[in-house]
């Protein structure tokens, strides 16, 4: 019999309060888009390539992610399985590398390095497109949820996935440090908050943002965008919720706005 628990989470159980076309690689309108992100993707890593001879079992899980709001594409998901000391983020902490260029520029490249070089991520699986809401344009094209297999052991025991709100300047989506289920066919059911990574001030302007974020709406606003980060735009400040799209710059609040939770994560254990 599946077991389902749901569980209503964010980082650090911070309560929640608030409700393309980026792909790591690509042809047409990806190819355009690719600088965005990088050449970097991701690396799987085999269950069991730990040094403890206690955690060698091979997992594996159903990981499905939807996208809950009306006026944010995501970048493809990032699902990482991990032991219990990796913290991709944590709220009133200056944020990562990794995630801030992941929530500037869509940018996997320093996440990779990561699982690359940790012992501690167990297993990786990132989808092949952004996942845009069903009132956008580009939900012709890509879908609004994915679903991903992730191999993992017995030592990671632990799940986190991020992606990039892409109409935004240091947006993302992240679940940090959440149980995966532990039994066969047992199932667990995530709400995943959005993030502020503190690192880019928010003018809400297409100049500052991926070029993506227009395609993706479907907008020619007559600037390209950028794929970069920018110094003059550099803010030091922390990992906070995010106080979503308030109009002071390019984008409606009414139509490319977003209540908490932004996405659900459901994980279900397959052998």
């Amino acid at each position: 019999m599946t077991e389902t628990t749901t569980e209503a989470t964010t980082n650090l159980t911070t309560p929640t309060t608030r409700r393309t076309v980026l792909g790591l690689t690509g042809a047409g309108v990806l190819t355009a888009l690719a600088g965005c992100l990088g050449s970097a993707s991701l690396p799987g890593q085999s269950a069991g390539n730990g040094t403890n001879g206690n955690d060698q079992s091979a997992r594996t899980y159903r990981v499905t992610v939807a996208n809950l709001t009306t006026g944010q594409p995501f970048t493809p998901p990032a699902v990482v399985a991990h032991r219990a000391g990796v913290e991709l983020f944590a709220v009133g902490d200056p944020a990562s590398d990794a995630i801030r260029e992941l929530a500037e520029n869509g940018n996997l490249g320093p996440l990779g390095e990561l699982a690359e070089e940790s012992d501690d991520v167990r297993g990786v699986t990132v989808a092949d497109a952004p996942l845009v809401p069903e009132e956008l344009p580009a939900s012709e094209t890509f879908p609004a949820a994915a679903t991903l297999e992730l191999e993992t052991d017995a030592s990671g025991a632990y799940l986190s996935f991020v992606s990039m709100l892409i109409g935004t300047n240091d947006g993302f989506a992240g679940l940090d440090t959440v149980p995966l289920p532990e039994r066969v066919n047992e199932s667990r059911s995530y709400f995943a908050a959005s993030y502020d990574a503190g690192t880019e001030v928010n003018t809400e302007a297409y100049a500052d943002m991926v070029p993506p974020a227009q395609a993706l709406y479907g907008i020619d606003s007559g600037t390209e965008g950028t794929g970069a980060s920018d110094p003059d735009l550099a803010e030091g400040g922390v990992v906070t919720p995010h106080a979503g799209i308030v109009g002071d710059g390019d984008l409606d609040p009414a139509v490319y706005g977003w209540d908490d939770p932004v996405a659900l994560v459901q994980v279900e254990r397959l052998d």
